[in-house]
């Protein structure tokens, strides 16, 4: 929790904020996210993160996924502790039915290409420290969401909306929301409005937590997740889903501690090596295009992002995307899209153009059958390689 982590000790790293507020505009908009930042902003950045000073970073009704995920990729790599504030409206993409936080022009039949994916949040906080992060979320749905998210219980039922006071469910998270085995989420989901309902909904989960921390005094993530329960209820607001899941504490020996540790302290070599031994032991034990051999490559691609090695990051992104293409997996299934996409965010940073020759050639086949959600992708990569063909 952000009030015991390493960044509140003397000479620590400094925490860091990033506060996102997205909605949709016109119609089809559910809460007016943007609403909270006033309050949240009168919160010293320091009481924000719980530690001794803190960088805070502010998204309001962003207008591309792209730039949320620029901002969210740096505020990961951050070495100090992370909590991140995010409110708005989940949405499904119509292709694969997975949830999305709705941005500025998001309409229901573009949520693919103009929303956020939530599953970047799990893929770009997968490297960090466990205990170091923490996600604060008051989000609202439309029935479809709702529904489709599995959290349309009858009252009584674990999770369930409870009445207003009710104290927090168990633990527990909607599979699709998944942000990592080692993030710290707490908040709520608003259940659906009515049909009858014409007006805007209000964030009141997330402006009770700025009204508290405007007390100068930042409690454990619990008891400030627990008061603003009650704080909002009191209110009369509604408190839906309650999302309430500790992240998992550093583990002496967990690989991935041991992993970030040496990237921290400037090993990247070590980190590199370590990983690699576990992506062998894995594909050794369930073959090299398992799930578990794959999830070790990926580290690796990342771990060489980490370290400069734009070229061979794309390398290792490139080689999973092709694996996981190999095993039968879908061209728009989020897994591919995404080796594929960081595979040409790295591409574009590599300085030696015989290397950014070899590489965009594999690169540009496989943009063929993996376009991703921006469009004009695979032109792009195909404009980049006639230039370097004129580069020594």
């Amino acid at each position: 929790m952000p009030g015991t982590t390493p960044g509140s000790e003397p000479g620590a790293a400094p925490g860091t904020v990033l506060l996102l507020a997205a909605s949709p505009a016109g119609r089809g908009r559910l809460v007016d996210a943007a609403s909270v930042l006033p309050v949240l902003a009168a919160v010293p950045p320091a009481v924000l993160s719980g530690t001794d000073t803190a960088n805070v970073v502010e998204l309001a009704d962003p207008l591309e996924p792209q730039a949320v995920l620029t901002r969210l990729r740096a505020a990961a790599t951050a070495p100090g502790p992370l909590t991140l504030y995010v409110v708005g409206q989940l949405l499904l993409d119509r292709r694969q039915r997975l949830p999305h936080l709705a941005l500025a022009r998001t309409t229901p039949s573009t949520v693919r290409y103009t929303a956020f994916p939530w599953h970047w949040f799990r893929d770009e906080l997968r490297l960090r420290p466990p205990g170091g992060t923490t996600l604060i979320l008051d989000l609202h749905t439309d029935q479809e969401t709702w529904q489709t998210l599995g959290i349309a219980q009858p009252p009584g039922s674990p999770g369930s909306p409870g009445p207003p006071g009710s104290p927090p469910a168990p633990p527990m998270l909607p599979p699709a929301l998944d942000s990592g085995r080692d993030t710290a989420v707490y908040g709520r989901i608003a259940p659906p409005p009515s049909r009858s309902r014409r007006t805007v909904g209000e964030p009141a989960y997330m402006k009770a937590v700025g009204a508290l921390l405007r007390s100068g005094r930042r409690p454990p993530d619990e008891e400030l997740h627990r008061q603003a329960l009650v704080r909002a209820a009191a209110e009369g607001a509604y408190p839906g889903f309650v999302l309430a899941r500790r992240g998992t504490g550093p583990v002496p020996g967990n690989p991935h501690t041991v992993i970030t540790e040496a990237v921290r302290s400037g090993r990247h070599a070590d980190a590199h090596a370590l990983a690699a031994q576990h992506e062998q032991s894995a594909a050794l034990a369930h073959g090299p295009a398992s799930e578990e051999a794959l999830h070790w490559a990926e580290v690796r691609a990342d771990l060489a992002m980490l370290a400069g090695d734009a070229a061979l990051s794309c390398h290792i992104w490139l080689a999973v995307a092709a694996a996981r293409l190999n095993t039968g997996q879908a061209a728009d299934a989020s897994s591919v899209e995404t080796a594929v996409d960081r595979a040409h965010h790295q591409w574009g940073r590599i300085g030696d153009p015989v290397r950014a020759r070899e590489l965009g050639s594999t690169l540009a086949e496989l943009r063929s059958r993996v376009p991703g959600r921006r469009e004009g992708a695979l032109d792009h990569v195909r404009r980049q390689l006639s230039q370097l063909q004129t580069q020594n």
